[in-house]
């Protein structure tokens, strides 16, 4: 079988590692997570960002390219529930954007990123999942995870600004968007085959994938 390198990418809260998880076990493959546990910086992140942003990004950057290095030169097929991408384009823009980043700091981290991003295998699609504001917050609320409660709507509503006109430029392969506002990655077998069918869509090179008109979101 053709060796395939997935990534995953979207908001807080918009289901990456679970569809991740469902998707790795539906095909047989390597699933990669994001390290919450052992990242030595996020607790006094949340404490200062100002005084920690930069550390953050720049073990995040670390830690994201070497996973995403050995899950792609491995010879198994795998996919890894946010991008390395993300990091720049989206969180650390967001953390510079809110003075949690200095315009020092910002620059040498982007400078890092574009030297460690240049030498990474290009992935073959990234599936970006695509929520609303609400159905975020909802989702973060029901997980309840303490690290999270001060997540707003308008933290949220500039990341999506932010996915969008990352995207909107983003050439480096294929995009699947995924309508997720109204798709159960949890516990709806049908919704997690309509998504495989169309990543293989996708990989098959197939440009315009469409999703069933009750599946948009909006619907």
């Amino acid at each position: 079988m053709t060796k395939r390198f997935l990534l995953v990418a979207g908001n807080i809260g918009a289901g990456k590692t679970t569809l991740t998880g469902r998707v790795a076990t539906r095909l047989g493959w390597d699933a990669g997570y994001e390290t919450v546990s052992t990242n030595p910086f996020l607790a006094d992140f949340y404490e200062d960002m100002k005084q920690w942003s930069f550390h953050l990004q720049v073990y995040f950057l670390g830690d994201r390219a070497a996973q995403h290095r050995k899950l792609a030169d491995q010879p198994r097929s795998a996919i890894i529930d946010r991008s390395i991408y993300e990091d720049a384009h989206i969180f650390a823009r967001a953390l510079h954007a809110m003075d949690n980043m200095t315009d020092r700091e910002f620059f040498a981290y982007r400078r890092v990123y574009e030297q460690v991003v240049d030498s990474l295998p290009v992935p073959d699609l990234l599936l970006y999942l695509e929520a609303s504001v609400p159905v975020l917050l909802d989702r973060i609320q029901s997980r309840g995870r303490e690290i999270e409660s001060g997540i707003s709507a308008d933290y949220l509503s500039l990341l999506n600004t932010y996915y969008h006109e990352w995207l909107s430029g983003f050439d480096m392969c294929p995009v699947l968007t995924v309508p997720a506002d109204n798709l159960n990655f949890v516990t709806n077998d049908g919704h997690i085959a309509i998504i495989i069918d169309r990543i293989q869509q996708k990989l098959a090179g197939k440009d315009t994938v469409v999703f069933p008109p009750e599946l948009q979101n909006g619907e």
